[in-house]
């Protein structure tokens, strides 16, 4: 077993709350109303945007040579994702220019960006890799009988890519070569967690 496995296995219960989530479900059978997209899309543009710096962060802090090529690869990725979202923002008719962050979203990456900034390396792949490994997860559950054909298949398709899985599997490396089990890397990693759980609300509320 490794941390980020252990990390894992001890937050199951949200995990399966973020699966069974109705924003969730609505994704997987295509039900989801159009505008609680819409609004998840612009939200979720916004926390990618601190997810890079916060990988960028990172790159700074780290002294070896192959983990700062290893960050920065990692939020090439994060920018790829970004452009997939200004597609969804074209086709769903959102300003990402315009974009006011939601309580949760800010809570998100109000913490990220400070653990990114006030704490060690280790620190700040455990708050990073709930995110990776949730979202990678999650597309392979909802691909896992085959990819449907409706409005979020390319959400599916994309969370589902074996090349995802890549990179949630390269930042959780890094969370193993970095971090030791402690207190304050298991409440970062679930309090990441329950951010996630809660973005999802956000969407499914607004």
């Amino acid at each position: 077993m490794t941390l980020s496995s252990d990390l894992w296995k001890f937050n199951q219960d949200l995990v399966q709350e973020c699966l069974e989530h109705p924003f969730v479900q609505g994704i997987a059978t295509g039900t989801l109303e159009r505008r609680k997209f819409a609004y998840y899309v612009g939200q979720d543009a916004f926390f990618l945007e601190a997810f890079a710096r916060a990988y960028s962060v990172a790159a700074a802090k780290c002294s070896d040579w192959d983990g700062f090529n290893t960050f920065h690869h990692l939020a090439g990725g994060v920018l790829e994702e970004l452009r997939l979202h200004q597609n969804y923002a074209t086709d769903w008719g959102v300003n990402l220019q315009q974009i006011e962050p939601a309580i949760a979203t800010r809570r998100y990456t109000d913490f990220l960006l400070a653990t990114a900034w006030g704490s060690e390396i280790g620190l700040i792949t455990v708050a990073m890799t709930p995110c990776m490994r949730l979202y990678a997860f999650l597309g392979q559950e909802l691909a896992k009988d085959g990819i449907p054909e409706h409005a979020y298949t390319d959400w599916i398709r994309t969370y589902s890519n074996p090349e995802f899985e890549q990179l949630a599997q390269q930042l959780e490396r890094l969370t193993d070569q970095y971090a030791q089990l402690s207190v304050a890397v298991k409440s970062s990693y679930r309090y990441a967690m329950l951010c996630e759980r809660e973005f999802f609300h956000a969407a499914w509320e607004s």
